[in-house]
C-alpha cells in the first residue's frame, strides 16, 4: 500500500511540475497537527490528494486565496447520527469533512452505504448497530432504542444471532460496533464481552454510550474491564454528559488503564445539555420529575419547553429533545482542554430543519470559545483533538485512515479553510439552526464544497469511509496493534 501511495504522488508530482495542479490553496496559515507545522505555505492538490505543501508559488487550474486564514485537514467526526443530505450541509459549513455514525450505528451495513454512494458532500461511514441488532435477533424487526425487549437479557439462541449480525455487518466493511449500554439495560456482562471478542477478531473498535451511573464509576468500569479481557479497541462517547461534574475522576480512571496497556479512547462536545430520543429506556421514571424539571427540557421540532401534560404525549409520538443542564460549564471546558479527549458532536438528527445546536456548530464552538475567548487549549491543540486523533483511533481497522486529518503529500485532500479570529458558533437551544461563522472554504478529496461561506451546487465528492477486506482472525490469534 505505502508503495502506490509512493507512485500515486511521484505521478502527480510530474503532472505538478508541468503546471498541473487541479486546485492550489495559496498564502495560508497551514497547520498540521501531526507533523507540527504550523507557516505560511501553499497546498498543491492533484486527484483529490494533497501533492505539495511549499513556500514557492505553485499554478494550478483553480485558486482559492486564504491569505489571513487557518488552512487546517477537515474535521473527522467520529459521533454525528444525522446523515442526511440535509443534515451533511450543515456538517460542512461547521468545517466537517468526515462524518461517521458510530456510537449507535445501523442496522443494515450494506444498504446504508448505498442510499449515500454518489449523494454526499461530504465522507461517511458507519458501525454496525449493537442496540438494533440485538433488537432484530430477538424480535425479527427493529423498533430502534423503545420497547421491553431493550431491557430483557437474551436466550442462547438470540445471543447466537446477535453474534451472527454483529459478524455479518463487519464482514459488510462496518469501521466499528456500536453500543449504547445505557438503552439497552437488558444487556450482561457475558453479552458485551462476547460483543467486544468478535470486535477484536475484526480488528473493529467499540464505540460506548455507558450505562448512567451518577454514583460510581462502576459504568467505565465496565467498558475497561471487557476490553481489558477482549484486548478490544474502546472508546467511550461523549464523556461530558456521560460523566458530568465527575468528569476529572472519569479521565484520571481512563489514563490510568491506558498506561496499563488498555486501549481506551474518549471524545466530549461542547456543551453543558444533551439531546437524544424521549421514548428511550432514560425516561421510564419520568413521572418521578417535578414540574420543574420537565419544564426543562425542549421539544426539538417546535422548541416548546414540555410539561406534565405534554411529557408523555411526545412520549407517544417520539422524537428527540434537549436535555436539563446537568453539568457545568466548568466541567465541560475541563473534559475539552483534556489531551486525552477528541472533539465529536454527537450530532443528531434535523427535525423540520432543527436540532440540537451541537448538529450545526460543535468544531466552531470550540475554536472561537474554547480556544480563542478562553484560552483553554491552544489552536493546534484544538485541530489535533478534530483531526489527528480520530483518525488514529481508526486506524487498526481501516490503514487509508492515515491518510486523513493531515495535510502532506499523499494525503487526501480533505481542508477545511477558517478565519481564526472570527470562527464562532451562532446555534442557540432556542434557534440552534444557524450556521457558523468564519468557516470560508471546505474542500472534499479535492473538491470544493463551500466556498466563501456558501455551498458549492451539486458537488457530491463525498466517498465511503469503509472497511474493504473485513476477515476475521482464526481463533487464538491476537491483531496487531500496528495495524496490517
Amino acid at each position: 500500500m505505502k508503495r502506490a501511495i509512493a507512485l500515486a504522488v511521484a505521478w502527480t508530482a510530474t503532472l505538478a511540475g508541468q503546471g498541473g495542479y487541479d486546485l492550489v490553496i495559496q498564502n495560508g496559515r497551514v497547520i498540521d497537527p501531526e507533523s507540527g507545522l504550523d507557516a505560511v505555505r501553499n497546498v498543491g492538490i492533484i486527484a483529490g490528494r494533497v501533492v505539495a505543501v511549499s513556500e514557492a508559488t505553485l499554478d494550478g487550474t483553480r485558486s482559492l486565496d486564504a491569505a489571513g486564514l487557518v488552512v487546517a485537514p477537515g474535521f473527522i467526526d467520529l459521533h454525528q447520527h444525522g446523515q442526511s443530505l440535509e443534515n451533511y450541509a450543515a456538517q460542512v459549513r461547521d468545517g466537517i469533512t468526515t462524518a461517521l455514525e458510530l456510537e449507535i450505528g445501523v442496522e443494515d451495513i450494506e444498504a446504508w452505504y448505498q442510499d449515500r454512494q454518489g449523494k454526499a458532500l461530504l465522507n461517511y461511514g458507519a458501525s454496525i448497530s449493537h442496540p438494533y441488532s440485538r433488537q432484530l435477533a430477538m424480535l425479527g424487526h427493529n423498533p430502534g432504542l423503545s420497547g421491553e425487549s431493550l431491557a430483557a437479557p437474551l436466550t442462547a439462541q438470540q445471543m447466537k444471532a446477535l453474534s451472527a449480525r454483529i459478524e455479518r455487518g463487519l464482514d459488510q466493511g462496518a469501521l466499528a460496533v456500536g453500543f449504547g449500554l445505557a438503552y439497552t439495560p437488558g444487556a450482561t456482562r457475558d453479552e458485551i464481552v462476547e460483543m467486544f471478542r468478535i470486535a477484536t477478531r475484526y480488528g473493529a473498535s467499540c464505540h460506548v454510550h455507558m450505562r448512567t451511573d451518577l454514583a460510581t464509576l462502576a459504568n467505565l468500569e465496565e467498558v475497561i474491564s471487557a476490553a481489558r479481557e477482549t484486548d478490544a479497541q474502546a472508546h467511550v462517547v461523549h464523556l461530558n454528559s456521560s460523566a458530568r461534574d465527575r468528569v476529572m475522576e472519569y479521565l484520571a480512571r481512563i489514563e490510568r488503564a491506558q498506561a496499563r496497556g488498555v486501549d481506551v479512547t474518549t471524545e466530549a462536545y461542547p456543551y453543558n445539555r444533551g439531546s437524544t430520543l424521549i421514548q428511550s429506556h432514560l425516561f421510564n421514571q419520568w413521572q418521578d420529575y417535578t414540574d420543574e424539571e420537565l419544564a426543562q427540557f425542549i421539544w426539538v421540532r417546535t422548541g416548546e419547553t414540555l410539561t406534565r401534560e405534554t411529557f408523555p404525549e411526545r412520549r407517544r409520538t417520539g422524537g428527540t429533545i434537549i436535555m436539563p443542564p446537568l453539568y457545568s460549564e466548568d466541567s465541560v471546558r475541563k473534559a475539552i482542554a483534556n489531551p486525552l479527549v477528541m472533539i465529536a458532536s454527537d450530532g443528531m438528527w434535523l427535525s423540520g430543519g432543527r436540532a440540537h445546536p451541537r448538529s450545526f456548530g460543535t468544531f466552531s464552538r470550540v475554536l472561537g470559545r474554547f480556544v480563542r475567548e478562553q484560552q483553554a487549549l491552544t489552536l493546534t491543540e484544538a485541530l489535533r483533538k478534530m483531526t489527528v486523533m480520530p483518525a488514529m483511533r481508526l486506524e487498526q481497522r481501516l490503514p487509508a485512515m492515515r491518510n486523513k486529518g493531515r495535510i502532506r503529500p499523499g494525503a487526501d485532500a480533505d481542508i477545511v479553510v477558517f478565519d481564526p479570529d472570527t470562527v464562532i458558533d451562532r446555534g442557540t437551544y432556542a434557534d440552534p439552526a444557524r450556521s457558523p461563522d468564519g468557516i470560508r472554504h471546505v474542500i472534499v478529496n479535492g473538491t470544493p464544497v463551500l466556498v466563501e461561506g456558501r455551498l458549492v451546487e451539486d458537488a457530491r465528492p463525498g466517498r465511503a469511509v469503509r472497511a474493504k477486506h473485513s476477515y476475521p482472525f482464526a481463533p487464538g490469534t491476537t491483531w496487531s496493534r500496528a495495524g496490517h
